[in-house]
This record gives C-alpha cells, structure tokens and sequence, in this order.
C-alpha cells in the first residue's frame, strides 16, 4: 500500500511539474539536464534541479513529510521567506509578514497535503547581489500561524541558492530533507545498500566521497551514480565535489545509520541523569533517560561534534537510560557538549548547570572569559561541562531561617529591580531590604527560560542559571549575602509545564505537539490556565526530574523554600482547559495532594525547616490538608484589597475575612497573605485612576491614594500569619501591569523615594515590618473581635495576655465608630506613643483613609 501512495505522489508531482514548465521558455537551460529518473518526493521539491537566484522555480511541498505539522490540509497557507548569507547566521530580508496573509505569498492548493509556489529569488527579494546569500530559508504556515511546516527536527527549511553561470553540484538521490546542513529524510542501518546520485551544472570531474574518504569518482561527467553499503554507524558526511576549469565546487549532506546499541548497566556511581565527574579517574560519565530511542550518541568538542562509534552510549537493560563514559579529558578546559538521538534530533543535556544558546546569548554580549565560545559544529542549545569551576567559599554556615509566621516575603523580579539586572548589583541593594525590614525574599523564576528578558515562567532547562541575571557563583555570594543579613531566599519554581526549548520536551514530538509517549508530559493539559507544556506528575519520570531539580537548587545554592508556581496544576484529573468554570480544577484531587506531599516529603529529607508555599488558590478542602502537613498555601487577597482602597465598599466586595485562618477553616494562618503581586494590577494605579471620591476627598488624588496605601498596608501586615510584599509597593509603584506588555519590562522609579508622601509610605511599611517581625503575637494571635466589611473595619489580636487592635476608616467621609466592648479600656496608640482611655461612651470619630494601631503595652518596634 505504501509503494502504491509514493508513485501516486510521484504522478501528483510529475503532473505539476509539466503543468509548471508548460509554455515556460525561459527556465530550459541546456546546462541544466533534465532528472533522468523520478525519485521520491521529499517534504521541498524543486521544478528544476538548482535553484537559481535569477531564474523562475516552482517549489512543490508534501506536507505529510518534515514534521507533519499542516499534513492533509486544504486551508489557505502561506510561505514566509528570507535569505541567509554565505558566511551563515540569522534570516535576512524578510518580505513576507508573519501577521499578514498577503495573496502573493500564498501558496498554490493542488490537493489535500500538496502546494507549490513559484518564485524567482532575486525578483522575489528584489536584490540584485547574488554572490552575497547562500540559502533561501523558509517556512509554510497556516492562517493564524498556529501550525508551521519545518522539518523532522522542528527546524527551519533551507535550499542552497546558485548564483547565474555559477558552477553548481546537489545530490539527486536519496531523497533530502531541507535542513542546514542538508540531511537525508530516511535513516539507514548498518548493512544497507545505499544507491547515490549526483548531478552537476556543466561536465568536469566528479567525486563523491564519505567521511573524507573517496568512495567514487568520473572524469568529464555531468553525473554520477554509486551504490555501496553502509558498513558502520553513526553520522556519514557525504560530499560530491566538481572540479572543472581550475575551479571546485561542492555540496555535503549528512546520513545517519543505525546501529544495534551496545547493551550494559549503569556503572555505580553513576548518575542516572546529566554528568558524573570523577576527578581521581579522569573521567566524566554521561547519562540520559530516553525510552524507546534507538539509539543516542554523544557529541561535543572533545570529538569535533561528530557522531563516531566511539562515542555511541549505551543502553541498560531496561532501554531507559544512554550512559557513556568519557576518559582522558583536560580539567583545567570548559567542554561544550550535546546528544543526537535517533539520527535526527539534536538536544542540550536536559540537567545542564549552564547551557549556551545560539539564537540568544549573543544579545547577552557576555565576555569570552564567562563562557566558551558556541561550537560552529553543533546544532542549536549545548550544555556546558566546566571542569576548572571553583567551588564557592561560603561565609556564612549558621543561618537560622525566620519562624514560618514570622515571614515577610518580598517578592523580586530581577530585571526590573535593578538596572543592570545582576545578582552582583542586586547583592548592593541589601541595605535598602534591610531599612524595610524584610526577612526573606522571593526571586520571581531564574532558571533558562525562551528568550533573555521574560519573567522566568516560560522554562526550558529547570537546573541551569539564566545567564541573564549573572553566574553561579554571583547567586551563591548573593544568597551567602542575605543570610548575613538575617533575610532568607526562597525561589519560585515552574513545574507545571515546560516550554518548546526544553529537551524533554523536544525528545518526543509530533506535529508541533509532544507525542503520546513522551514520558515527562501529558499531550493536552489537563486544567484550565495552562502555558507550554503540561508536565504529568503521575510520572516517576517526571517526579524523578522534579525531585532531582529540588534538591540541585537547594544542595548547590543554599535556597531556603519554594514557591511552587500554578501547583494546582499538578493533577491528571481532567477537568478540561476552560477557564469559565473553574469548578471542576478546584475539586478535592487526592492524587493531587498525594504528588504535593511526595515533594514535600523529598524537599523535608534534605532540609527539615525549608519554606514550601503552593500558588495553589484551591478549595479549602484541600489547602486545609496541605497546610495540616506543613505547607503554606498563597492567599490572594488582590481584588478586595483594591476595592477597599479605593473607597468602594458596597456588597460586601472590601471584605478582608479571608486574612483570618478561620475563614479559611485552618486553626492557624499557614497562607501568605498579600494585597499584590506580579500577577495583579497595582493597587496605587486603580486607586489614581478609578477611586471614589465624596466632597473635596478624591482618592485620586496621589497624596490621598498615598495614605490609602498605609491603610492598606496595616491591615495586611498586622493580621496573623506570613505575609509577601511584590517589590516597590512599599513606595508606590503605580505602573499598570499591563504598560510594555503584561510581562515586558517596567521602568525603574527609585527616584520615587525623593518625593515625601512616598518615602513617608515606605517609613510606614517599615514601621509595620518591625512591629510584625518582633512582637510574636502577629505570628498567629487569635482574632477576639472582628468587622471587616464595611468601610470602617476592625480586628483585635490576642496573644499571651498582650492585646493588639488595627482600625480604619475605608471609607470617603468621616465615620463614627461606636466602640464595641472588645476595644474598651487602655490602650497605647504605636505609630504616636499616646495612651487612650476607651470607654463605652467614647465616640471615634475616623477621617477617610485614617487609621490605628493600637495595643494594651507597647509593641517592640
């Protein structure tokens, strides 16, 4: 059946070919001999045998070939192109628009799964310079740019472009794919026969030759034809050479051939995923989990990059691992270094320290003594092995972490923090958290992400360092540097998902997707609010990859907690990807729990005191059963904060209850409670520009929002329990979320802290720092009395005979509050040190935005 689908294709594209050159003088060109024989159609197929820069091609795509991405189709699809130069590097002169469907780049329907289109270079690009590009690179999408036509290995196509009366060779057979460098479409095996053709521009002599050995060759020829077989494995470099007139011209594809891998254990010792050095030996082991491959071989610049039997790694028993061992390296060199697995597909070593990345690093413009130079000879992301690192001398080896209802958290990203967006600047800004009073900070993801500047949740490779933000050894000195001053570090971890970049993704693909036997990922996400790719963490794979993750980050850096991203999403209960009802995703999941719990029983087997705070935003139900077990649980409290303050307090909508771990049916508040994030809009800018107002009090107003700001904070701050800070709240950043993009980058405002009413909220925010690090009863005092509905709100603490009050008046006009009996008595006011006398006569009259923190002695401040 097979046979007869080819030769249908073939009579598809013999027909277009005809119908393509019919009444077409211009594209004959007697040194340009027809194909003698029809071979079979690859995924690009040419009208002519060359594609000149000057002259008319129509190109013919089969789509059910490459990465089968828009197989079968019958839409409208459209080619978008450029040109690469002769010296290589990026894509050039692009004409075509990503975000246009423009009729003259559409391709031409000729039945469901085949196109054409017909170009001629240099009229298409309209440039004259020829000798300047040597490919035309390219890729066939759909409408919305959804699904793309690229290769096997999901990379971009390319055909090598001829300048006029250039003298020009190409391989006809076997059939190719239009990849750089080219490479076969099929993959061979030890002992097969292998029947080669080249065809050449003009006649001269033509060689053909395999692994830098001649295997055939003809004088005065314009073809040639050679069958010889394949007798090891690995990567074959063919090259077909034509010599005429003094001058050589060549072109080289890449065959791979398969061989039976060689069968053995997992050495001891050896670790069963990424790199085992072994100083004393002099060498370095190599492994990596890949089912259900073929075969995998290790590439790096200890070989040149190519794919030798030397270096084909071996199997265990149980065909999950590929592990070879590697002696006689030089251990004062950094080795870059890649897998090639199943011929086709080149991937980075999933548990790489420090990647480099071809398409990004070069933005980062770092200098040649941080990283070694990109090998010319690998493709795409490659793992760096360095043998010379210095261990980090750590300074401090005592530090206590604050008690968990101690914590106050500032939430950093990075980037936006400090200009220069280093570890090494951000270690000077210390004394600024320190002023604040914070006792551990939350650093937004800084793990390799797709693209340089991003908030850290698109991930790729989960143990190396964003080079973005610095080295190693600037986040140890960083880390060592808070723990001097008493701040713990927690890091916001993604396990989630993964992105595109992430080897464990790219090594079980199909059509754009990762395919149903990918070991580490679900094929579609099973909740709602997913991005990238769903990790399944039902999977020992994947619980294997997280749990080794973990403990790099805390054995290797000193973190001191987690905060683990969309952790709701760790189910493979399907409750579909809708985001309108929620219902279903938020359901008790006892697997769910049970994942959760398996971490945290891994995390608490390597540090017994580490933070573990979930983004689960779940049912009680379950956060109650988490939070029982030791973990503290997010607490948005966002949309009510906003509402109370800007002044609107109607319906119930400014309630702050959930401050309270009663209402949350906890007995203590194992939540961290905050009124912003990353993930929400500021409450300064909905106060500027949507706050109430009555008479000449106007929210609006920045002097007036600024107090509201205080307000807010003491509310927050003064309830029970740990509590997070999303950085330059604390002096009013009131920059929408959504200015340069939701997750672009935001300026810097440090000269914000210049103006009074701003410094005088951070003084407040500091105020409040202290009174809550130092007086145990806001760990988890109990709640006496509370009414925090309405606009005028109260709660009083309670807490080994002290008291403490927090009142306030969220309202726009001035309110009486009748004293409920809870507050009666003595009481002396923290922020003016004056002792009130409180009685059941005593009438507070509250000012808009006024408020009151008061206890029965005073508080350590």
């Amino acid at each position: 059946m097979g046979k007869h689908i080819t030769r249908l294709i073939g009579y598809l594209w013999m027909i277009v070919l005809l119908s393509s050159c019919a009444n077409k003088k211009d594209i004959v060109d007697i040194e340009q001999p027809p194909v003698n024989e029809q071979q079979e159609a690859g995924l690009v197929n040419l009208s002519s045998p060359f594609l000149f820069w000057d002259r008319e091609v129509t190109l013919q795509f089969d789509l059910s070939k490459g990465n089968a991405a828009l197989k079968g189709s019958s839409a409208d699809l459209y080619l978008h192109a450029g040109l690469i130069s002769v010296n290589g590097g990026n894509w050039q002169h692009v004409v075509t628009d990503w975000s246009k469907n423009d009729n003259a780049y559409k391709l031409k329907f000729i039945a469901s799964g085949l196109y054409s289109f017909t170009l001629t270079p240099s009229k298409f690009f309209n440039l004259s310079n020829a000798d300047r590009f040597g490919q035309l690179a390219f890729l066939v999408r759909n409408g919305d740019g959804s699904l793309v036509q690229r290769n096997q290995n999901n990379s971009d196509l390319f055909l090598p472009l001829v300048a006029s009366n250039t003298q020009a060779i190409r391989f006809v057979s076997p059939t190719l794919q239009p990849t750089n460098p080219i490479s076969t479409e099929k993959m061979y095996t030890v002992g097969e026969n292998l029947k080669l053709k080249v065809q050449a521009t003009q006649s001269g002599k033509i060689s053909i030759w395999d692994n830098g050995l001649q295997i055939s060759a003809s004088s005065g020829a314009q073809s040639l034809e050679k069958s010889f077989s394949l007798e090891s494995g690995g990567l074959h470099e063919l090259e077909a050479r034509l010599e005429t007139g003094g001058k050589v011209a060549t072109t080289k594809i890449e065959l791979f051939v398969q061989a039976k891998p060689a069968i053995a254990a997992l050495p001891g010792g050896v670790n069963p995923n990424g790199t085992t050095v072994n100083k004393e030996k002099g060498q370095v082991s190599f492994a990596l989990a890949a089912p259900l491959k073929n075969s995998v071989y290790l590439l790096g610049d200890f070989n040149g990059y190519k794919a030798s039997p030397a270096y084909a790694m071996s199997q265990t028993p149980d065909g999950k691992t590929w592990w070879i061992t590697v002696s006689n390296l030089d251990f004062s060199k950094k080795y870059t270094y890649q897998f090639l697995v199943d011929g086709q597909l080149y991937i980075a070593d999933p548990y790489a320290e420090l990647i480099l990345d071809p398409q990004n690093d070069p933005a980062l413009d770092l200098a040649s003594t941080v990283l070694p130079a990109y090998p010319a000879a690998a493709h795409g992301i490659v793992g760096v092995l360095d043998l010379p690192a210095k261990p980090y001398s750590w300074k401090n080896s005592s530090f206590t972490k604050p008690a968990q209802g101690d914590l106050v958290i500032y939430e950093l990203l990075v980037r936006d923090f400090v200009k220069q967006h280093q570890y090494t600047v951000l270690k000077d800004s210390l004394t600024y958290l320190k002023r604040l009073g914070v006792n551990a900070v939350e650093l937004m993801p800084i793990q390799e992400s797709e693209g340089n500047s991003t908030w850290g949740y698109n991930p790729s490779f989960h143990r190396a360092l964003d080079k973005y933000y610095g080295s190693k050894n600037d986040l140890k000195a960083y880390v060592d540097a808070c723990h001097e001053n008493g701040i713990a570090v927690i890091l916001d971890v993604v396990f989630n998902h993964a992105f595109g970049q992430s080897p464990l993704v790219q090594l079980y693909m199909e059509q754009g997707n990762v395919a149903a036997n990918n070991p580490w990922f679900n094929t579609v996400a099973k909740h709602p609010f997913n991005v990238g790719f769903d990790f399944n963490h039902e999977s020992s794979y994947t619980q294997t990859f997280v749990k080794d993750a973990l403990s790099y980050w805390m054995q290797e850096y000193k973190i001191d907690g987690f905060r683990f991203d969309l952790s709701k999403g760790f189910t493979q209960k399907n409750s579909g990807t809708l985001e309108t009802d929620l219902s279903a995703w938020n359901a008790y999941d006892a697997s769910r729990v049970a994942i959760l719990k398996q971490y945290q029983q891994h995390i608490r087997s390597i540090d017994p005191s580490c933070y573990i705070i979930l983004e689960h935003l779940g049912g009680d139900q379950e956060e109650i059963e988490l939070a029982q077990s030791g973990m503290m649980l997010w607490n948005n409290m966002n949309a009510v904060f906003n509402e109370a303050a800007m002044g609107w307090n109607a319906n119930n909508g400014s309630d702050l209850s959930r401050l309270f771990a009663s209402s949350h049916g906890m007995a203590q508040p194992s939540f961290v409670s905050y009124m912003e994030s990353h993930d929400e809009q500021r409450l300064l800018f909905k106060c500027l520009n949507y706050g109430n107002a009555a008479g000449s009090y106007n929210i609006k107003n920045l002097g007036t929002a600024l107090k509201r700001m205080e307000l807010a904070a003491l509310f927050l701050l003064a309830s029970p329990g740990p509590k997070m800070i999303w950085q330059f709240g604390e002096y009013g950043y009131d920059v929408s979320i959504d200015e340069n993009g939701r997750t672009g980058e935001k300026p810097l405002l440090w000269n914000y802290l210049q103006q009074d009413e701003r410094r005088q909220l951070f003084e407040t925010y500091a105020k409040l720092t202290r009174f809550k690090t130092r007086n145990n009863i806001f760990q988890n005092g109990n709640i006496v009395a509370a009414a925090v509905k309405d606009a005028v709100k109260y709660f009083l603490l309670e807490k080994d005979g002290q008291q403490v009050g927090v009142l306030g008046n969220f309202g726009v006009e001035s309110a009486e509050f009748v004293l409920p009996q809870a507050l009666q008595g003595l009481w002396v006011d923290n922020f003016t040190g004056k002792e009130l006398s409180w009685s059941a006569q005593t009438k507070l009259s509250l000012l808009p935005g006024q408020y009151q923190l008061i206890s029965k002695t005073k508080l350590n401040k």
